[in-house]
């Protein structure tokens, strides 16, 4: 079954030759290889988790989710790209629309902002940068330590800091400090690592498993919390949504934890749906997500 085991697409390799051609090309060179990338995951890339989210759940031909896979994968390559440009100090270029904006304004006491492995939220360092806040990225160690070495070469201005979750739980001191200094957390709520505790729940009316983490963390730290988003809409252009920050009611032992976090949850659904119907293209969860999916042969 191939699950997530908490590593995303994306090689040392693959980010460095995107830093090389972003650097010494521009970044529409390093998109023109997706033509040819695109195509090589369609034909040689985990085909199930696509084909299952284009036809079992958006409900597409055969034929449209083909050409739907192609598209998703392209895009998840512009994001990928978009992301090392952002993540390395040249993410200027981009221009976004704000929906939301003023919500964020008015975390001044810090707080959670619950994402998705959709569109691309790296980008959106350069609209936290503009309100002067400072944002903690939280990222499984394997993601963490995959792109490190190559990022920290190529970054020549930091502006998000990134913390790695780790099985020591190290990093609820470091979140706690952050929180303390009214700063942002960003931490993505649609990956469920096998073994790991989870939410039972629905999304798109179909059963799946949802990380206990993202929203036990919210809870705990009874800080604003507002789901987030930025969703690439042309080659340079970026639309971001974030919703108004809301404080859940005060967490005081174990039970009243997996009640709020569900709360949580559900109102991240909300939005995560609303999300999958405007840009259907840009979720890339190329795992089984569904448990109808995961006993499909």
């Amino acid at each position: 079954m191939p699950s997530w085991k908490g590593q995303s697409r994306g090689t040392p390799l693959g980010y460095q030759i995107f830093i090389y051609l972003i650097k010494y090309a521009g970044i529409r060179s390093a998109y023109f290889l997706l033509y040819f990338v695109g195509f090589y995951f369609v034909f040689f890339g985990n085909k199930k988790p696509q084909r299952f989210y284009f036809q079992n759940i958006l409900k597409q031909s055969k034929f449209k989710a083909f050409f739907s896979r192609y598209k998703n994968n392209f895009r998840f390559g512009q994001v990928l790209i978009d992301k090392v440009a952002a993540l390395s100090g040249n993410g200027s270029q981009f221009t976004f629309d704000f929906d939301g904006e003023e919500h964020l304004r008015n975390m001044t006491e810090g707080g959670f902002m619950i994402g998705a492995h959709m569109g691309n939220w790296e980008v959106a360092g350069e609209l936290l940068k503009r309100l002067d806040t400072k944002v903690n990225i939280l990222m499984l160690e394997n993601e963490h330590e995959n792109i490190k070495s190559i990022l920290d070469d190529a970054q020549s201005g930091k502006t998000m800091n990134i913390i790695p979750l780790k099985d020591d739980l190290s990093h609820i001191l470091a979140i706690k400090n952050a929180l303390d200094r009214n700063e942002m957390i960003v931490i993505h709520g649609d990956r469920f690592v096998e073994g790991a505790p989870f939410i039972p729940s629905k999304l798109m009316s179909k059963d799946a498993h949802f990380p206990y983490g993202p929203f036990y963390l919210a809870a705990r730290f009874n800080k604003p919390v507002s789901f987030a988003f930025a969703f690439k809409e042309t080659a340079k252009h970026y639309h971001f949504y974030a919703t108004e920050g809301k404080t859940y009611p005060k967490i005081k032992n174990i039970k009243d934890r997996k009640v709020v976090s569900a709360i949580i949850l559900e109102d991240y659904i909300t939005q995560l749906e609303t999300m999958i119907g405007k840009y259907p293209h840009q979720w890339f969860n190329f795992f089984e997500f569904w448990e109808e999916e995961k006993n499909l042969n």
